[in-house]
C-alpha cells in the first residue's frame, strides 16, 4: 500500500507511524515505572506490640498512662525515643521509627506492629508508612490530636519567627510541601486500619479538625463524651481516650466507641 504513495506522502505516513509507536512505548514504560508493588495487609486478629510516637519536641510526658494501660492488657508497649531528631525533619523522625519497628519485631518475634501517634507523632507515622513501605507491617494506626492538615500555630511561627521554627515546625504549617505530598492522594493508604481522634478543645492544633484523616474511623472526643474538656496535652492520659485506644487496638474492627468509655 505504501508503494502506491508518492515518495513525499510515503515519508509523511512513515514519520507519523514512527511518532505513534514512540508515544505508545513511552506510555508503556511510564506505566511500568510508576506501578508500585502491592501491599499485603497483615492479619487483623493479631495483638502485636504497640509503638507510641511522641509529638513535636519528643516529650514523653503523659504517655505513661497509655503505656501502663496497654501493658495491663498484656500488650508489649514502647514509646519511641526521638532524641535529637525531635524537632528536625519528619523524614528523619520516620527513620528513627523504622529502627524502633525493626527492634520491637526482632525482640518479640512478632510479624506486625500497632502504632499510636500523638500530635506530630501521627504525621511521623504517616511519613514512615510512605518512606519505608510500612503498610505491610502496620496492623492498626491510631492518631491523637495530629495536625494532618497543619496547624495555624506552626504557620504563624514560620511567618513571624522563622529562626525559632525548626524544620518539623515548618513542615507542620498548613499547606507545607510535606503535608501537600501526604494528602495529595490517599490519606489512609492500604495496609493498616486507621483511626483518627482529636479534641474540640485543642489550642495547639488549630483548627482541631486538622486531626481528621479521610478514610479513617474519625471522631472527636466530645462527639462521644460531650462533657470531656480534655486539652491537646491531656489527650494521651485522658481516661476516656485511653479506654478508646484500647478498644481501637483490639481484635474487633475499629469503630466509634459508645459512651461507656466516658466513665472508664
Amino acid at each position: 500500500m505504501l508503494d502506491a504513495l508518492a515518495p513525499a506522502r510515503r515519508r509523511f505516513v512513515l514519520g507519523v507511524g514512527a511518532l505513534l509507536a514512540l508515544a505508545l512505548v513511552t506510555v508503556v514504560v511510564l506505566t511500568v515505572v510508576d506501578r508500585k508493588p502491592g501491599v499485603t495487609p497483615v492479619a487483623q486478629d493479631a495483638q502485636p506490640p504497640v509503638l507510641i510516637v511522641p509529638g513535636y519536641g519528643g516529650s514523653t510526658t503523659g504517655l505513661s498512662a497509655l503505656v501502663d494501660a496497654l501493658r495491663a492488657k498484656g500488650r508489649t508497649a514502647r514509646v519511641v525515643g526521638l532524641g535529637r531528631t525531635s524537632t528536625g525533619d519528619l523524614h528523619d523522625q520516620a527513620n528513627v521509627l523504622e529502627q524502633a519497628v525493626r527492634d520491637v519485631l526482632h525482640d518479640t518475634g512478632a510479624g506486625s506492629v500497632d502504632l499510636v501517634g500523638y500530635s506530630a507523632g501521627g504525621v511521623t507515622v504517616r511519613v514512615w508508612l510512605a518512606d519505608h513501605r510500612g503498610g505491610g507491617l502496620a496492623r492498626r494506626v491510631v492518631t491523637l490530636g495530629s495536625p494532618h492538615h497543619g496547624t495555624a500555630v506552626a504557620g504563624l511561627a514560620a511567618d513571624l519567627a522563622p529562626d525559632s521554627c525548626p524544620t518539623a515546625c515548618r513542615q507542620l504549617a498548613p499547606d507545607s510541601d510535606l503535608l501537600r505530598e501526604l494528602n495529595a492522594h490517599d490519606e489512609t493508604p492500604t495496609g493498616p486500619l486507621w483511626v483518627s481522634i482529636w479534641t474540640d478543645q485543642d489550642k495547639t492544633v488549630v483548627p482541631p479538625t486538622s486531626g481528621r484523616l479521610s478514610g479513617a474511623v474519625a471522631f472527636s472526643v466530645q462527639s462521644v463524651c460531650p462533657e470531656d474538656r480534655v486539652s491537646h496535652a491531656g489527650l494521651p492520659s485522658d481516661p476516656a481516650v485511653v479506654a478508646t485506644v484500647l478498644l481501637e487496638l483490639g481484635r474487633g474492627a475499629p469503630s466509634r466507641p459508645t459512651s461507656s468509655v466516658c466513665t472508664a
